[in-house]
């Protein structure tokens, strides 16, 4: 079994208001594998911020515990803090400092060397940019910029905590791009973020949860599920609809122009169209993507202002 990065047990957060107890998170068990890159998902006021903040001992838990690296936090965090980078809330940079100049300071500040300028500015893909000044910067050239200063210390795990929120398509393939790189290089990234589309093309595991609790939790491709429905092209679609009812099938129509058929196997709905002299245009598994496993495990769940 994989060494865990991050393990929380039984963690819950509670906050008192005027309007009385409000659970934030509630007894969520999270599991990051080393290496790779681990969503975090769920809709905003799920409770992942709150999440983040606590294992980066921003925020004290009501109950429960946490590791990182296998170290209990946050008592332990000082001896793993060095190996983890984060970004949370915006970083604050100088605007009229070039990029390349507020990433010198920083690396000064905790005694790293000024090669590691270089070699972070690379794996963002700034090299170039970063002598243009800060104010500037797009704001996913922004957002990059703060993922190269995590990188000063060479963390073994990366936290982002939505890190493509207002972020036009071009900056969200850039920092797409950005974290697929950083998780084939051995980082452990923990992506937080309610945009499936983006994680679905990066992530290699993922955990949902909903009102601060666990939904569901493993490998993108175990959650999104093997697929047994199809869709099939025909010329004649009541012919072909007969002759897959008579055989068994379960079929319905997809539009435009195609039937939906459940199947365990695919080659069963080609020799049953052959058989009746039906020829296939075409035969595309109808996989769910994860934004609809996430909205089905969501629905019951109260949309807010994130926690």
């Amino acid at each position: 079994m994989s060494e865990l990065v991050i393990e929380t047990t039984g963690l819950r957060k509670e906050f008192r208001s005027r309007r009385g107890l409000r659970v934030a998170v509630e007894d969520l068990d999270l599991a990051v594998p080393a290496g790779g890159v681990h969503g975090f998902l769920g809709p905003n006021g799920s409770g992942k911020t709150t999440t983040i903040r606590m294992l980066l001992g921003l925020a004290r838990a009501s109950a429960g515990s946490m590791r990182l690296f296998g170290q209990p936090v946050p008592r332990l965090l000082p001896t793993v803090v060095d190996r983890v980078g984060a970004v949370v809330e915006s970083p604050k940079f100088s605007p009229h400092f070039t990029g390349r100049q507020n990433l010198l300071l920083l690396a000064r500040s905790i005694g790293a060397p000024e090669s590691r300028v270089d070699a972070a500015v690379e794996t963002v893909s700034l090299t170039g940019r970063d002598r243009e000044r800060y104010k500037s910067y797009s704001l996913g050239m922004k957002q990059r910029l703060a993922i190269a200063a995590t990188l000063l210390k060479e963390p073994d795990l990366l936290i982002l905590d939505e890190p493509t929120n207002g972020l036009d398509p071009a900056g969200i393939r850039e920092i797409r791009e950005t974290v697929r790189h950083l998780g084939a290089t051995g980082v452990t990234v923990l992506l937080s973020s309610h945009i499936l589309a983006e994680v679905q093309q990066v992530c290699d595991s993922a955990t949902i949860i909903g009102n601060g609790r666990m939904l569901a939790s493993g490998r993108v491709d175990d959650l999104l599920g093997s697929g047994t429905t199809y869709r099939v092209e025909v010329a004649d679609l009541e012919a072909a609809a007969r002759a897959l009812a008579a055989a068994g099938f379960a079929v319905e129509p997809e539009p435009p122009g195609a039937l939906r058929v459940e199947s365990e196997h695919p080659s069963e709905i080609t020799r049953t169209l052959g058989e009746a002299g039906i020829w296939l245009h075409a035969l595309t598994s109808l996989r769910p993507d994860l934004e609809t496993v996430f909205l089905q495990l969501t629905a019951a769940d109260t949309l807010g202002a994130d926690r």
